[in-house]
């Protein structure tokens, strides 16, 4: 896939521990995938429907807040404005990924591009360094990156399946932000990032009345403004202390 040819054994490694690092995801991808599933079913769309939105989309954050807007019949410029606004955090996943992909051809960008995830980058940022571009990097993210992807159309197919057998009261739902909070935990780093952490989270909570999803929306152009101030605040000062 890369511009290179055939991976090496140390290649082939980073694949394979990209892998093996996300596997213990999986249990919070399962439910995630089960409940969009069922909530296609729920919506009437066809297994077909459910699975095509799948594929073609690769956002389960945004698949799920689709649904809640088409459920609660809001306009179709206010769906499509919302799951591009619950997907602008991979507008800075990409931007971190830029340099490593930089040299690749257009065709083997695109497939890259498309299985970037929340999970992918995550364990990218956790194990290496912003300046490593080198293919061990490469490699890693493919392996992490096809693992999720298939975990999660694996999970959705079985929700189209079982989803509406499972009982209420199991609380699928309290599985998706517990996955998303152990992925945010793990990559604050700084006051910067723990600063955005919090203001997001902050006016989610206090705006969460907002109809639409609106109160989302706001939370998250909110708290990367403040954070992205932070971030200004703190390189100054830091700056001004070498000095």
């Amino acid at each position: 896939m890369a511009s290179t040819s055939a991976a090496s054994p140390g290649n082939r490694h980073f694949f394979i521990e990209g892998i093996k690092e996300l596997l213990p995801m999986v249990p919070g991808v399962l439910p995630f995938g089960l409940i969009a599933g069922a909530n296609g079913t729920s919506l009437g769309f066809t297994p077909e429907m459910t699975l095509g939105m799948t594929l073609l989309f690769f956002a389960g954050s945004a698949q799920l807040a689709a649904y809640q807007l088409i459920q609660d019949q809001a306009l179709p410029a206010i769906v499509v404005f919302t799951a591009l606004m619950v997907n602008i955090r991979f507008f800075i996943y990409s931007a971190a990924f830029a340099p490593l992909l930089h040299d690749m051809k257009t065709r083997h960008k695109w497939p890259l591009a498309y299985l970037l995830s929340d999970q992918a980058y995550g364990l990218c940022a956790s194990r290496f360094s912003p300046q490593d571009n080198g293919h061990e990097k490469l490699y890693y993210y493919i392996g992490a990156a096809l693992a999720l992807w298939v975990s999660w159309v694996a999970s959705v197919g079985l929700g189209l399946l079982v989803g509406e057998q499972i009982p209420a009261e199991w609380s699928l739902e309290f599985a998706i932000p517990l996955a998303f909070l152990a992925m945010l935990v793990a990559n604050i780093r700084d006051k910067a990032s723990l600063i955005t952490a919090f203001c997001s989270a902050l006016l989610a909570i206090s705006l969460s009345w907002l109809p639409y999803n609106l109160g989302f929306i706001t939370a998250i152009i909110g708290g990367t403004t403040l954070g992205l101030m932070a971030s200004t605040f703190f390189f100054r000062k830091w700056s001004c202390t070498d000095e």
